[in-house]
């Protein structure tokens, strides 16, 4: 089923995820809403923040992207098809700080905005899958990305609070317009 996205300036976005202890349906079934949420919006990850939750869960899924970047997940290369759309559970991101890259980023929370961020381009992440099983992802490029922006969310941080500050200001205006209709949806529920 597919779940309402939280737009910009709704405070849950800002709000640290707690870590999840039980893996059990109901975790497993807000997955399963987040990956079809996510598909519907056409975006490639998706947090819980972003679906009223905060929680330590995201969801990603790069299987119809045509960008190019390596994974190993746990020691071996298996084909995107097998393990993904990706439920991440407590992640904890080690990142490699050079080199970094600047690329176009955008979210479902601030829809029809994009700006560059600057993010380092390979990462390890530890994490559980839905039954609490530890894994580990070691990842570049967009996978590396994506995984870095929906933990950014899991903590309370968004893709603008990494951007330069006139990038920032390129994209003030779309900002502010977020925000008042985020105000003004408040107001009337």
């Amino acid at each position: 089923m597919t779940m309402p996205i939280v737009l910009f300036n709704c405070p849950i976005l800002r709000k640290k995820g707690v870590k999840i202890t039980a893996f059990d349906a109901a975790l497993a079934r807000l997955a399963a809403d987040m990956i079809e949420t996510m598909h519907a919006a056409a975006g490639i990850g998706l947090a819980a923040q972003q679906v009223g939750q905060a929680i330590q869960l995201c969801v990603v899924d790069l299987r119809q992207t045509e960008s190019e970047f390596e994974w190993e997940l746990d020691g071996a290369r298996p084909p995107l098809e097998i393990f993904m759309p990706l439920a991440i559970v407590n992640p904890v991101l080690i990142v490699v700080p050079e080199p970094t890259t600047s690329y176009e980023e955008g979210c479902l929370s601030f829809p029809e905005i994009r700006g560059d961020v600057i993010r380092p381009d390979k990462i390890s992440v530890k994490f559980q899958d839905l039954k609490g099983v530890p894994h580990l992802l070691v990842c570049d490029g967009l996978l590396s990305r994506c995984v870095q922006h929906e933990a950014d969310h899991l903590n309370g941080v968004l893709f603008i609070d990494h951007m330069a500050k006139d990038v920032l200001a390129m994209i003030d205006p779309d900002l502010k317009a977020l925000k008042k209709q985020t105000r003004e949806a408040a107001k009337k529920q």
